[in-house]
């Protein structure tokens, strides 16, 4: 992936040249530059803010109750996750972080769940229908409250960026479960 950025990066500098605009492109890196920068410290707020939400809901006891909700329905997607509750409750608890727009809370628990997993897993060598249907669900992402989306829509300047709410929740609702039926059709076909 590396070789792919290098060589677009060496493709634009070589248009620029040739075009004659490196004086633009230079502006351009620098503006995005500094854009980058003033989009990441107003994250630092919002991203604080719901991380000490997910803090908060997991001391109280609320993460665990949402994640005892879902436990039932997350049994029917990953029946052999019933040996292994730690596993489910790290699924469970991953997707409740998710559904809440905070990914970088969520990543410690899929990496968890995946790891909890793979000390179930006979064959370390490849990955359980377990494995695959949690890492196609998590990659398509659902989302309830886009929290990181709605930040930088903000910061951005959007005058309402929480009308991205309902578009964002029928996607990946949307996405989620074309996830998951594709995962529960690849794994008949691979057992």
């Amino acid at each position: 992936m590396n070789y792919i950025f290098i060589f677009l990066i060496l493709i634009s500098f070589i248009c620029a040249l040739v075009n004659g605009t490196m004086n633009e492109t230079m502006d351009a890196i620098l503006k995005s530059s500094q854009k980058a920068v003033e989009i990441s410290i107003s994250l630092i707020g919002i991203m604080a803010f719901w991380l000490g939400m997910v803090n908060i809901a997991k001391k109280s006891g609320l993460m665990d109750l949402f994640s005892k909700i879902i436990k039932k329905p997350l049994l029917k997607i990953f029946p052999d996750l019933k040996e292994n509750p730690q596993a489910l409750s790290n699924v469970a608890l991953n997707i409740s972080a998710n559904a809440l727009g905070l990914t970088n809370a969520a990543t410690p628990f899929g990496i968890k769940a995946m790891e909890n997993m793979q000390e179930q897993n006979q064959n370390k060598e490849v990955a359980t229908n377990s494995m695959c249907t949690f890492l196609a669900i998590n990659t398509a992402g659902f989302q309830i409250v886009p929290a990181v989306v709605i930040a930088i829509l903000s910061a951005n300047g959007m005058e309402n960026p929480t009308q991205i709410i309902l578009p964002t929740l029928i996607v990946t609702s949307i996405a989620f479960v074309s996830a998951l039926i594709f995962a529960k059709l690849l794994e008949r076909s691979f057992k």
